[in-house]
């Protein structure tokens, strides 16, 4: 059984190396334990630094493409180097390595495919009330969507099986946090979560400016995802919202019609047969979208397949 520990990093070269040295190199029920640095686009050498620290892998991106990129690029190159399990944390030495063993145990045990670390929240020196608050609701949002119980959906430490990280297709160019739970929501597959301790922040956040900027964010993230994956309950809730306004204005009408007023309310008419439309619109869209929704669906089954058969025969030429 391979661990591989992937460290997406953005100019970490001074907090990367507590973070290289807490991560425990024996763990119960893993034979090798190795780490894995992204570097993606760095310009203080932390490639460089992380190979002064011992770790076994790092694969650089020539550009700052981002965190969800750097995400994916960990999961492929750790697939590719034969890894069973995976850890990903983050760079800046928020999530203790010494947390990765229980962080493990729900893989080991067989119990998810995919964990996620809790932080305790309230608990955040750093988060002020209005971001926890925005925590908290974006968690619930998340399981809405997802159909999961997550209590804290942007926590970036996270183990997933082999299996998992060849199903996983993140498109987001701004955080992989809430897409992969929805993913995983949607193909069933079982998540779970861990409540761990963190370090004290060394930084702010690089992947947003502000509050309000990161609420956008992440609400059109949410939004975009769930309609790629169940197009028509969205727009079938919208359309039948914006019908059953139009309907309601059509019967307003007819009553002042009935009662000889109808005249003085032709703005009633108007407006009902305008949303009606929009509704009929907005079912049809929904349908063409569900459409779209399937045949994505299989092209990413067939990309998982075929992602499969490259790991198999990686691992056959290597003697994984």
């Amino acid at each position: 059984m391979k661990l591989i520990v992937q460290i997406p990093c953005y100019n970490e070269a001074e907090t990367l190396p507590p973070v290289v040295e807490s991560i425990p190199r024996e763990i119960e029920g893993v034979d090798e334990v190795e780490i894995l640095v992204i570097d993606d686009g760095s310009e203080d050498g932390t490639g460089d630094v992380a190979r002064a620290c011992g770790v076994e892998h790092v694969v650089r991106h020539v550009t700052n493409r981002g965190l969800a990129a750097a995400f994916m690029t960990g999961l492929d190159a750790c697939v590719s180097r034969g890894a069973d399990l995976i850890v990903n944390m983050d760079g800046d030495g928020q999530y203790p390595g010494h947390e990765i063993p229980r962080l493990l145990a729900p893989l080991l045990e067989e119990r998810c495919e995919f964990v996620v670390g809790e932080r305790r929240i309230e608990e955040i020196a750093s988060f002020s009330p209005v971001k926890q608050r925005l925590q908290r609701l974006g968690s619930r949002a998340v399981e809405r969507l997802a159909g999961i119980s997550i209590a804290d959906a942007t926590s970036g430490f996270r183990a997933l099986t082999r299996s998992v990280a060849l199903q996983l297709n993140i498109s987001s160019k701004f955080t992989y946090t809430l897409e992969s739970l929805i993913q995983c929501g949607h193909r069933g597959i079982a998540v779970g979560a861990v409540t761990v301790s963190t370090n004290p922040v060394s930084r702010t956040s690089r992947l947003f400016g502000s509050s309000l900027e990161y609420v956008w964010r992440s609400i059109w993230t949410m939004l975009r995802i769930h309609t790629w994956h169940a197009p028509l309950s969205l727009f079938w809730s919208v359309g039948g919202v914006l019908g059953a306004i139009g309907f309601l204005l059509g019967v307003r009408f007819l009553y002042f019609f009935a009662t000889g007023d109808g005249a003085g309310h032709l703005q009633s008419l108007l407006l009902g047969a305008v949303l009606l439309v929009v509704a009929a619109q907005l079912v049809l869209t929904g349908l063409l979208a569900d459409l779209v929704a399937t045949n994505r669906r299989s092209n990413e089954e067939l990309l998982y397949r075929a992602r499969r058969l490259d790991a198999e025969n990686i691992d056959r030429q290597g003697g994984h």
